[in-house]
């Protein structure tokens, strides 16, 4: 089952960096990653179908950063459809503290459960799109500085990562939203050209990895 975007239907995209991609910077406020592509794709097929298109994505967000400002830049815009793309900054890369502090699962299904409440009292058709990490070697972005990826760290992101990818499908499941499995699909891609093709850094889509994500929400939509 598709979801229908009538005409003059507002569509948000929102999440951390993978969303934002510099979307401050750019002048229709899309950024330059999939959300971009989404509504030029959208356009290019539906030129009768005007679809109003905004990307609120930041970057380092986690779940309790979309929540402390979900009112303002969700809620507040009305949007008809809202797709959310949340979780590799509440991996433990990322969330690890000086006293070694890693956001559960429990805590970060709560979180986002939150974010999807009212919006579903609302009526507003959702896709949640699952968090995803491809096996590379390297250096992932954080912040200014970069973290050393090496087996033993890919297999414990990969080991905190799981159980929020599985809060993600129950969520999806549980409020009728769609599902965007992307970290199936990248881990296939992955497995058939190399997963630098897809992310650089594993995290971060390169234009194709992007190209990907949009070519499967659009799949999504009717």
């Amino acid at each position: 089952m598709t979801i229908t975007i009538r005409p003059g239907s507002t569509v948000l995209f929102t999440g951390d960096s993978i969303t934002d991609c510099r979307r401050l910077e750019s002048e229709d406020g899309l950024g330059s990653g999939y959300p971009l592509r989404v509504a030029g794709e959208w356009g290019l097929r539906h030129p009768d179908r005007p679809v109003t298109w905004l990307n609120t994505g930041i970057g380092g967000n986690k779940v309790t950063d979309l929540e402390a400002r979900w009112q303002t830049d969700v809620l507040d815009a009305r949007p008809d459809v809202v797709s959310i793309l949340v979780g590799v900054n509440d991996m433990g890369w990322h969330t690890m503290d000086p006293k070694g502090y890693v956001i559960p699962a429990e805590e970060f299904e709560a979180g986002y459960e939150r974010l999807l409440a009212p919006l579903a009292e609302a009526g507003t058709r959702l896709v949640l799109i699952e968090p995803f990490l491809l096996p590379i070697h390297g250096t992932v972005e954080a912040g200014v500085a970069g973290v050393a990826i090496g087996e033993k760290e890919r297999e414990e992101w990969r080991a905190d990562l799981d159980p929020k990818i599985h809060v993600v499908c129950k969520l999806a499941r549980r409020y009728g939203a769609h599902l965007l499995a992307a970290d199936g699909m990248f881990a296939e891609l992955a497995a058939a050209s190399g997963p630098e093709h897809w992310a650089a850094d594993g995290v971060h889509p390169t234009p194709a990895g992007h190209a990907a994500l949009a070519e499967a929400w659009l799949r999504l939509v009717a």
